[in-house]
């Protein structure tokens, strides 16, 4: 199946009670793992590149470029997403280079240019059959400018999409951005209130931070997009250690394999948890 919007993607599994995983890229061996993981399982992922891995790379077109070749290999439904653009001119990159959907972060703009500016992006990105999900308010932990306890207002989210035309909107219920332990508590009956309320599908951010059960939980309530990515870095980091560790080599092959390996592994447990709650 391949590439695909975010949008058609999030219906089917909103209609069925699921979620889709969103994973984040930052190694093409990232990629790899991801499409591996949605083939085992059949079910559709999303490979997130978001603007601070741009940063790393020094460019978007590279790391664009391998993912959306292995998206469009892939035998499942695959989005590949910019993920918390803050830059216009990046999300015009993403719309010439083919990505098929973006998060534009407006979070840090008041109120009234956030919604301007995200009416813009949809405006451009829809033109192109490109999805967009957005974010109003503050999600905990990122980059140490949200607030942990901040939660998104059920009506103002509903009148944030009328007012945007958006087809995706990350809430705050309780998560944080790059929590390396598991023991955030989420806020279900938020989370149900604003399904109830909002017709775009709810997406979770700073999900690492969140146990199994809570995940499951949240799906249950109306959650539609799960964005993981600290949990699985740990994965990463933790497979390449060990096997630097019983095996030293200087043979890159080796040790990233051995984390892509563990990635995908986990990648696919993590899908088939938010495909079944």
């Amino acid at each position: 199946m391949g590439l695909s919007a975010l949008a058609p993607v999030l219906a089917d599994a909103r209609a069925a009670g699921r979620a889709v995983a969103a994973f984040n890229v930052i190694q093409i061996e990232h990629a790899e793992a991801y499409a591996v993981a949605a083939e085992r399982c059949s079910l559709p992922v999303v490979m997130q590149i978001s603007e601070n891995c741009v940063r790393y790379h020094g460019s978007l077109r590279p790391i664009a470029a391998a993912t959306l070749a292995i998206a469009d290999a892939c035998s499942q439904p695959v989005v590949v997403h910019l993920d918390h653009a803050e830059s216009l001119e990046l999300v015009d990159e993403a719309v010439r280079l083919g990505l098929t959907s973006v998060m534009f972060d407006g979070s840090r703009l008041p109120d009234d240019a956030n919604r301007e500016t995200t009416r813009r992006v949809v405006h451009q990105c829809h033109a192109a059959g490109i999805s967009v999900e957005a974010e109003l308010g503050e999600v905990g932990g990122k980059d140490g400018v949200h607030a942990p306890g901040a939660r998104t207002d059920p009506g103002d989210a509903a009148r944030f999409v009328a007012d945007t035309g958006v087809d995706a909107l990350a809430v705050a219920v309780g998560s944080s951005h790059a929590m390396t332990e598991r023991v955030a508590v989420l806020d279900t009956d938020l989370i149900a209130a604003l399904a109830a309320a909002v017709p775009a599908p709810l997406v979770l951010h700073g999900s690492s931070g969140v146990p199994d059960d809570g995940l499951a939980s949240a799906v249950r309530a109306g959650m539609t997009k799960v964005n993981i990515a600290t949990h699985l870095n740990r994965v990463w980091t933790e497979a390449m250690v060990a096997r630097l560790e019983s095996s030293p080599t200087v043979d890159t092959r080796k040790y990233l394999g051995a984390a892509r390996d563990a990635v995908a592994v986990e990648a696919e447990r993590l899908l088939r948890l938010l495909a079944r709650p």
